[in-house]
């Protein structure tokens, strides 16, 4: 059998088992990249995986894509095996050296300032999702899925339970994209976020008055999808003159204000619905040289 036919079969059998939206992510790197390269061939052949990561990193793909193409691929190639389709060929595959890590980008204080004293100056629900990521550092997805009920202010707490994304549907030979309303993508994600002061004062008076199982965002029964509310916010950051910082940034610059007030990084990582306290580590806590500083004259100091 040649690839392709194997992927329709471990796609008939994957879909029994995943969610959604991660069949269809499958579907999309699979259409896009293994079945364009390796669709016809029997079989994965280690020094042309090797090639096809080159060309992929090359043509502009991220090393965290072309990974998750090799996690399909290994999955698809353990299913053929088991299935007798195919034999199961040892890939060893080497990355390039990344000589320089990118740094994540985050919007300086004073821009901060300026963009929350612009939402409470200019309310809308649009502009209230801004100051809700900046306040409690929601994914985009999470905050489109946000609806009048997940505040609990007894509690004084914001309730994550949903994502709301798009998703490129491939069915057969038809091809077409829908909005889908999903449980977070982690259990971790699934997680109650303290509410600042500042926002259960602009929050208490609307819960009077709107309807609870409307969408916070466009205070409807349908929801704002995310790249709908990103070209939204971009005109924000415009009108406003803040250099242009992608909307995830905002969700930085929380953990950042977080990690730089000398929180816990446990409490921030919980907050934020990291699967583990490694992922906050590595892209939040950065000491800087001054800390740098006191650790080695703390550590002479105790030998000396």
């Amino acid at each position: 059998m040649v690839i392709k036919d194997i992927v329709e079969a471990w796609k008939q059998y994957k879909k029994q088992y995943v969610k959604e939206s991660t069949y269809s992510a499958y579907c999309l790197l699979l259409n896009n990249h293994v079945i364009p390269r390796f669709g016809n061939k029997s079989e994965f052949r280690e020094e042309e995986v090797q090639d096809f990561v080159l060309d992929s990193l090359k043509n502009g793909l991220s090393q965290k894509t072309v990974k998750d193409i090799l996690v399909v691929l290994k999955m698809i190639q353990k299913f053929g095996a088991k299935q007798k389709m195919m034999e199961v060929v040892p890939i060893d595959v080497v990355f390039p050296v990344v000589s320089e890590k990118k740094e994540i980008e985050v919007m300086t204080k004073e821009n901060q300032r300026k963009l929350l004293a612009f939402v409470n100056e200019n309310f809308s629900f649009k502009n209230l999702g801004i100051a809700i990521c900046l306040c409690t550092g929601v994914r985009i997805g999470e905050l489109c899925a946000l609806r009048w009920c997940d505040f609990d202010t007894d509690q004084k707490v914001l309730k994550i339970r949903h994502t709301v994304q798009r998703l490129y549907v491939i069915d057969g030979e038809k091809k077409y994209t829908k909005i889908v309303i999903d449980k977070p993508k982690t259990k971790e994600s699934n997680r109650d976020i303290p509410l600042s002061n500042e926002l259960q004062r602009i929050i208490r008076p609307l819960l009077k008055v709107v309807t609870p199982d409307f969408f916070i965002l466009s205070n409807d029964e349908n929801p704002i999808e995310p790249r709908t509310y990103r070209n939204y916010y971009k005109k924000v950051m415009k009108k406003l003159n803040i250099p242009y910082l992608k909307f995830h940034g905002l969700r930085h610059s929380f953990a950042t204000r977080c990690i730089e007030s000398k929180n816990s990084v446990k409490t921030v990582s919980v907050i934020l619905g990291h699967s583990n306290i490694t992922t906050t580590l590595n892209l939040y806590v950065h000491p800087n040289n001054d800390e740098k500083k006191r650790c080695i004259e703390k550590m002479l100091k105790d030998i000396l």
